[in-house]
């Protein structure tokens, strides 16, 4: 794929993860957090000079793409207007534990990343990476044709945003596999058959087919 600058909103686990790897694939990335890009000091002089530190605000204007990796609870913090426009990726999960309930996740009247996109209404939104623990993102990665390689799932309503994110996924190695629209995002969202599980292209089908919709309290 060709070379992008990511802006990447959160420094967590996964979000540290990401900017690992597309550095060492070569692209730009503007990484924020919630505590101030100073924090961030010393994350950027591992990553090296492809990599600043900023705000939220300037890391979703700098970035050509944006990765939104976040606790769901502050999703309604993404600022929406350096994102207008823009191909966003969603890593969200809901741990009511963590973020307070949600009724209508509880409910299964809408997903994780439905609600990105309706804060985000002028952004494309496609789930992304958000059912591979942190350090298998750097470790699990196989050439593409490899036996067995390991499939990850995406869901948006726009096909170029499903298409980017197929491309990152292979340039990150793994295959992909389409849940659909955003509407259908749940399949892979947590307790479900395929969350944080390692599947090939066929296991991943199978578990998106079977995943219950709402889950016991």
């Amino acid at each position: 794929m060709t070379t992008t600058r990511f802006g990447i909103i959160g420094a967590g686990f996964i979000g540290t993860a990401l900017a690992t790897k597309l550095v060492e694939l070569g692209h730009e990335v503007v990484i924020s957090n919630s505590r101030g890009p100073e924090t961030l000091a010393d994350l950027v002089d591992r990553l090296g000079p492809l990599a600043t530190a900023a705000t939220a605000e300037e890391a979703g204007t700098a970035g050509d793409v944006v990765i939104v990796t976040v606790p769901l609870r502050a999703y309604r913090d993404i600022p929406v207007a350096p994102l207008d426009g823009k191909i966003v990726l969603d890593t969200n999960n809901y741990y009511w534990e963590r973020d307070g309930r949600f009724p209508a996740l509880d409910a299964g009247e809408d997903t994780t990343s439905g609600l990105l996109q309706a804060h985000l209404p002028g952004s494309k939104v496609a789930k992304a990476f958000n059912h591979i623990a942190s350090a298998q993102i750097l470790t699990d990665g196989t050439p593409a044709g490899t036996p067995g390689r390991r499939a990850l799932a995406t869901a948006s309503d726009f096909p170029e945003a499903e298409q980017f994110v197929t491309d990152l996924y292979d340039a990150f190695g793994f295959d992909t596999v389409s849940a659909g629209p955003l509407a259908e995002s749940w399949r892979v969202e947590r307790d479900r058959p395929a969350y944080v599980v390692r599947q090939d292209r066929a296991e991943l089908e199978a578990n998106l087919a079977r995943a219950p919709r709402t889950l016991a309290a």
